[in-house]
């Protein structure tokens, strides 16, 4: 978000309104659209104005500040809080409140706050702009096997090293030759279920029965079907990472 935060202060005391909109002043990108001094000019005020902050007293002449939020039953901007009353703090919560600022309190907790208004203003822009995760991870491979070809799926499939400009492929007990290089096989698995743990093999992780200490930074992997498997060093925190140890 490039632009400023839009405000609206909410609070029948005109010393206090005034003290707000002295401290938003010097605060970066903040623009007060609106000052209200009873709940009745709030809810006007929301109404109208595409506002993301609204700071709300409580205790107002005409009704509270919950009040004004049951009279805004759609989308409503962020909440702060702005009291001298603390009892109120676990009902602004349960309305989602991004925070609870108690009178009198000083410009960095007002900063605070307005931190935790951009991250929540900000969260709905990064979701939409994060690249989606893939999908396309391989399910099966296919080997020839003399005049045939032998589609092997992915989950059978216990560990892999490189073999020239071949790919080992340990399957049930059996070997097969798939063409291509490790790092080419390892980029069509899915990282959740395979982990390179060699500059020449991985594995599939839920293959793995337990992991021993090799020395020098180096683990012995143990699989399900009888193979040891030694990692190399420089893949230490990956391993560590994929079973749980980091």
């Amino acid at each position: 978000m490039n632009r400023p935060l839009r405000a609206v202060i909410a609070d029948d005391e005109p010393l206090a309104r005034a003290r707000l909109q002295r401290l938003l002043g010097q605060m970066d990108a903040v623009q007060v659209v609106a000052q209200c001094a009873s709940a009745r000019e709030t809810i006007g005020a929301l109404r109208s104005t595409a506002a993301d902050v609204v700071f709300l007293d409580i205790r107002m002449p005409d009704a509270d500040g919950f009040d004004v939020l049951q009279a805004l039953p759609g989308a409503r901007p962020q909440i702060v809080f702005v009291t001298a009353y603390a009892e109120h703090a676990v009902h602004a919560f349960d309305e989602d409140a991004a925070d609870y600022l108690l009178k009198p309190f000083s410009a960095d907790r007002l900063h605070a706050a307005l931190e935790r208004v951009r991250n929540r203003v900000r969260a709905p822009e990064l979701a939409a702009s994060a690249v989606p995760p893939r999908t396309d991870y391989a399910a099966r491979l296919a080997v020839s096997v003399g005049r045939r070809t032998r589609v092997i799926m992915v989950e059978e499939l216990s560990w892999a090293r490189a073999q020239a400009n071949y790919v080992e492929l340990h399957v049930g007990g059996r070997d097969y030759l798939l063409r291509g290089t490790i790092a080419e096989l390892a980029e069509r698995l899915d990282p959740s279920r395979f982990v390179r743990v060699h500059r020449s093999a991985l594995v599939r992780i839920d293959a793995v029965d337990s992991l021993e200490s090799g020395g020098g930074g180096q683990y012995l992997l143990h699989l399900r079907e009888g193979a040891v498997l030694r990692t190399g060093r420089s893949y230490r925190q990956v391993v560590r990472s994929a079973f749980g140890l980091a």
